[in-house]
């Protein structure tokens, strides 16, 4: 897939077989999408939805996020030097993660007839401990306070 795809997207699902180029997600505020790879400047500017990539990511991702989830499959351990975190933290996965990522990727996999997803699903134990979660620092203590006041 070519550059700047799914900029400013605000709703929908999206499934990519293959790796995107630059600029993926950026300014996105409601998409779902699972892909295999970005380049750099992934999630730039990201207020909303949720974005699953299976592969490695460029240089400078997350850059200015501050809404949404992104999930991102680890395996070479090389994502932390990509990411930009001025804004974001990686994180691990909870149980609801676990579920949401799995369903995802089943779906990729149906849909797309994807051999990473596949991979993905036939080591799921030991793979799903390699995704990072990548939430913005604000986002996530809102959502937490939110919790808390739903809670009570």
């Amino acid at each position: 897939m070519g550059n700047v795809a799914f900029f400013g997207a605000t709703s929908g699902e999206a499934f990519i077989r293959g790796m995107a180029g630059e600029r993926f997600a950026v300014r996105n505020s409601g998409v779902t999408v699972v892909v295999e790879g970005v380049g750099d400047h992934g999630c730039e500017y990201m207020t909303g939805g949720r974005v699953i990539v299976l592969g490695e990511t460029g240089r400078n991702f997350a850059a200015g996020m501050s809404g949404g989830i992104a999930y991102v499959w680890d395996v070479n351990n090389t994502f932390v030097k990509n990411c930009n975190l001025e804004m974001v933290l990686p994180d691990t996965l909870d149980g609801e993660d676990e579920v949401f990522l799995r369903e995802l990727i089943m779906a990729h996999q149906q849909l797309t007839k994807s051999d990473v997803a596949a991979h993905v699903l036939s080591y799921w134990p030991r793979v799903i401990k390699q995704f990072i979660k990548v939430m913005p620092v604000d986002y996530k203590a809102v959502l937490e306070r939110k919790k808390l006041l739903v809670g009570s």
